[in-house]
């Protein structure tokens, strides 16, 4: 049975990534891409589906005593203390060269510890059980259709007289061994396209260092200096694990049909890149130091959203790949009961009229900060604006992705505002001067709409459509996107209706009828930058500790938290929570700042 979603630390290269959890077991992985089918689908399923597992022969199903990253990186030790002795297994997958590979280095630290691994490939998430045979006594490989996989055993230092270290039955890879203080073996994992040979062999010491070596150096480069650092920095590690490489797309997690509720339908897949993230981002990037990063992101946005501006996405795949076809997964039970599991998202194909505020917004935060737009790329606001001019009025499904009937919701229409305003800023540099008369009128008129369509006075505060007195938490995103000053009294009153209506134990829900899954961990930061914003310092400073308290013992936030049973819900680890968090941290401690500023 899989561990809770908290129980699983996260390891990656840079172009897919696994979860390991409590019990010593990879119970998730794709390859060769975050996108890919899973070979280890456990987490969705049961063992049969795909998991890896070492850990001491008495500690049968018992979680480890101990476990952490090894310092700023994403190397990750786990410990136990058995009855003989104690046994460290360090996993890591160095960041890609060629194709992915993955390192269980297990270590034996004091008196003799027998050691027991279980290896269940399944291919095309969990369905397929490949060919799998012993090429000699410390390699083993497995075939199936498009995928290769070999694992090798190595005694570190060699001997001669090493003891075999496979044993093959019941289409699973068993290995027992027994380690002394001091002794190590390396089990190392190779996928290739089964056409093609496997990777060339590497030395795993070699390569546990030049993997420590790159996270030492990149983290190196974060300059946030806060309160917070080791929590930031933790983030910033996730998220770059989160970047698929050679694009520069970030996923919005690695995993897919993680529950929002348990036992519920609420199961998407969220291996992909969402354009509503896309400001958040670019900001959390550069302000950090890591300007590679969010020039790559912004790279990624703008082929991305070549072509028609009708046809703007809310999500695309990480190469920027469009067609993201949905289909159930009937022969995985899903996590906890929780059906249907969903490879690949509908949502793609909905209309959301916020992403063109995203869109654009994100382009002119580019050009604030220096990074420079192309001829092309001013066209393509150009035709971005002519486009949402003529169908900003027009219902959708919102930010929220509402798999319900088209509304006016009322933050569709604060980021078409958002269009409109960022596009006026931009005309002056553009030389798109013939177009702001009409841009500002656009704008003129969403305001006016929202004022008056949004705003219930009844609750004193902006609600989540026209003509619904359903309270929604992005109503909390007014001053920080600039649509009202956060001194504006509508402000203060939609600050008190969420925090009436959308609490939940010191959380926020996304929305009025949201109760039924866990609390969105972003909107709780949102609460607290908005609180900010307002002067109420103190009060902003104790909700963000809040959210700190519900990552995971290795940092890692999930979409949600249920504030009751104290789990994480949702897809993991979740890139908008820790974005939500870096930008949070910044806030509050630049609030700070200033103030120590003005006392001297």
């Amino acid at each position: 049975m899989a561990g809770r979603i908290e129980d699983y630390a996260l390891i990656g290269d840079l172009e897919t990534a696994a979860l390991v959890g409590k019990d010593g077991a990879i119970d998730w992985m794709c390859l060769p891409r975050f996108d890919s089918p899973a070979c280890f689908a456990a987490l969705l399923g049961g063992e049969d589906n795909g998991r890896w597992r070492i850990a001491p022969a008495e500690a049968a199903s018992r979680r480890c005593d101990h476990r952490a990253y090894r310092g700023d990186t994403l190397i990750l030790d786990t410990v136990w203390k058995a009855a003989d002795g104690a046994v460290r297994v360090t996993d890591f997958m160095p960041p890609r060269q060629g194709v992915p590979r993955l390192v269980r280095l297990v270590e034996g630290l004091a008196g003799q510890v027998e050691m027991r691994g279980e290896l269940r490939l399944r291919f095309l998430n969990g369905q397929v059980v490949p060919w799998t045979r012993g090429v000699d006594p410390h390699t083993v490989t497995a075939v199936a259709g498009p995928d290769a996989v070999l694992v090798r055993c190595d005694a570190i230092p060699k001997s001669d007289n090493d003891e075999a270290c496979f044993s093959l039955s019941n289409s699973c890879i068993h290995s027992r061994f027994t380690l002394s203080a001091g002794q190590r073996r390396a089990f190392v994992l190779d996928w290739s396209p089964s056409h093609m040979p496997p990777n060339p062999r590497g030395d795993t010491i070699e390569l546990l260092a030049g993997t420590q070596e790159f996270w030492q150096q990149w983290t190196a480069k974060c300059t946030y200096q806060g309160p917070w650092r080791d929590t930031v920095l933790r983030s910033l590690i996730t998220l770059k694990a989160l970047i698929y490489a050679p694009t520069g797309g970030m996923v919005a997690a690695v995993t897919t049909s993680l529950p929002e509720c348990l036992g519920g339908e609420r199961n998407w897949d969220y291996r992909f890149c969402w354009l509503r993230d896309s400001t958040f981002t670019l900001s959390c990037l550069l302000r950090t130091g890591y300007r590679d990063e969010a020039v790559a992101w912004r790279n990624w946005l703008v082929r991305a959203v070549a072509g028609q501006p009708d046809d703007l996405q809310p999500l695309y795949g990480v190469s920027g790949q469009r067609r993201l076809p949905e289909k159930p997964a009937g022969w995985l039970d899903g996590y906890e009961g929780s059906r249907p599991v969903r490879f690949g998202n509908a949502a793609a194909d909905q209309l959301q009229l916020d992403v063109y505020g995203e869109v654009l917004n994100t382009i002119y935060s580019a050009v604030r900060a220096g990074i420079p737009i192309d001829h092309h790329m001013w066209s393509v606001v150009a035709s971005l604006m002519d486009h949402l001019e003529r169908h900003w009025r027009e219902p959708d499904v919102g930010l929220w992705e509402v798999r319900g009937p088209p509304r006016h919701f009322v933050h569709s229409r604060i980021m078409s505002w958002v269009a409109a305003d960022r596009a006026l800023r931009m005309a002056r540099i553009a030389g798109l001067r013939s177009s702001a008369e009409r841009w500002r009128g656009m704008r003129q008129a969403i305001h006016d709409e929202v004022c008056r369509e949004g705003w219930d006075a009844e609750q004193h505060s902006f609600v989540q459509a026209y003509g619904s007195r359903d309270i929604d938490a992005s109503a909390l995103l007014l001053p920080k996107l600039g649509f009202l000053p956060p001194d504006d009294p509508r402000v203060h009153g939609t600050l008190s209706a969420v925090a009436r209506t959308l609490g939940d134990h010191g959380y926020l829900h996304r929305y009025t009828d949201g109760g039924r899954e866990g609390a969105f961990l972003v909107c709780s930061l949102w609460f607290a930058d908005a609180l900010r914003a307002t002067g109420r310092r103190e009060e902003a400073d104790a909700v963000f500790e809040r959210v700190l308290d519900a990552r995971n013992d290795v940092g890692l936030l999930s979409e949600e938290w249920d504030p009751v049973a104290h789990r994480q819900l949702g897809n993991t680890p979740h890139s908008f929570s820790h974005v939500g968090l870096v930008n949070t941290a910044f806030a509050l401690h630049g609030t700070r700042s200033e103030a120590r500023r003005r006392q001297v």
